[in-house]
């Protein structure tokens, strides 16, 4: 058996023995595999020439000129956005237990940083009657918490009309929705819609900050000047997904499709405000069988909430066949083999 048909076998037993209808990471690919091997972020030519690659290709599909990785998650990403650029008044998008942290992010960043006057909340339902200026929009495009899509053309509406330079977390669109482009710095991670392995995280921006965090670690410039230790293996993780990673979107899109058909009586968003990596519907999901992991939302806004990566791995061939594992449990108990 050759190497590529044995990572196949591993790849597919493990994918069968969890049904992942969580946020993130997405179910296991071969290419999450085939792209590692040793490496060191200094010296290495060969892994530099890999990151520069896909950091190439991560700045193409978001539209910015300029991007950093990290080791962490995408709060890290999200809290350096706000300790770097966040100044003046701060207009923070409401939409739910993520744009909730960044409105804490954008208070502590005010206290620690000085640079910030003012961080006001708006909901996502009353933006069209903002008044004022402001300095920042920032945003959550999707809202994981609650299946909700704020289209980032909206979003960018708001800050133009505003005067604001727009800032967004794009954990969740990111490789998935579109207008990132739009944005002056986004913040996002390796996983979920990139259908990379956990452990980076990134922020793409046009313009480098106006001012400088008291921070070695929290500082822009630190990690531009890779001071410290990358998330290697996370980068190689990407490399040989993104591209193919047109093929592996498809298979969330086949995946939402279909779950939307099948739930339609228990939608509680609007087709204008369905995003694909998740749905919210008002029923509670549930599955009698052991593999399923189902996702629990931060916050519990009743419902239940369902993610569609967990047949990446399937790419254009998905089916939604994975939803069979469900039921909505109303009144009427359906589950979703059919």
């Amino acid at each position: 058996m050759s190497t590529k048909q044995t990572i196949q076998s591993l790849v597919d037993q493990r994918n069968s023995a969890k049904l992942l209808f969580t946020a993130g990471p997405a179910s296991l690919l071969p290419e999450n595999l085939t792209g590692l091997q040793p490496c060191f972020g200094r010296g290495d030519q060969e892994y530099l020439a890999v990151e520069a690659d896909v950091l190439n290709t991560l700045m193409a599909m978001s539209g910015h000129k300029q991007i950093v990785r990290m080791q962490g998650s995408a709060s890290l990403a999200l809290e350096m956005s706000a300790m770097n650029y966040l100044t003046g008044d701060v207009l923070i998008v409401a939409t739910g237990y993520y744009s909730d942290r960044l409105h804490w992010l954008a208070e502590s960043a005010r206290r620690r940083t000085g640079t910030v006057k003012t961080v006001t909340p708006v909901s996502w339902q009353d933006m069209d009657g903002v008044q004022g200026q402001y300095d920042w929009v920032w945003a959550c495009p999707t809202e994981t918490s609650c299946g909700l899509k704020i289209p980032i053309d909206a979003l960018a509406t708001l800050a133009e009309r505003t005067g604001a330079r727009l800032m967004l977390d794009a954990t969740a669109s990111i490789g998935l929705e579109s207008g990132h482009h739009q944005a002056d710095v986004i913040a996002y991670s390796s996983c979920k819609g990139l259908f990379g392995l956990t452990g980076a995280c990134f922020i793409a921006f046009n313009e480098l900050p106006d001012h400088e965090p008291d921070s070695f670690y929290l500082n822009l410039g630190t990690h531009l000047d890779k001071k410290m230790t990358g998330p290697y293996h996370a980068i190689l993780s990407l490399a040989d997904v993104l591209p193919r990673h047109d093929f592996f979107r498809e298979s969330v899109v086949i995946n939402k499709e279909r779950f939307l058909r099948e739930v339609r009586d228990w939608l509680s968003q609007p087709a204008e405000h369905q995003p694909f990596l998740c749905t919210h519907v008002r029923c509670h999901i549930t599955s009698t069988d052991p593999r399923a992991i189902l996702y629990q939302p931060r916050n519990n806004l009743g419902g239940s909430v369902v993610c569609h990566l967990g047949e990446v791995h399937l790419g254009g061939g998905a089916r939604g066949d994975i939803l069979g594992a469900l039921q909505c449990d109303t009144l009427n108990t359906r589950d979703m083999s059919s």
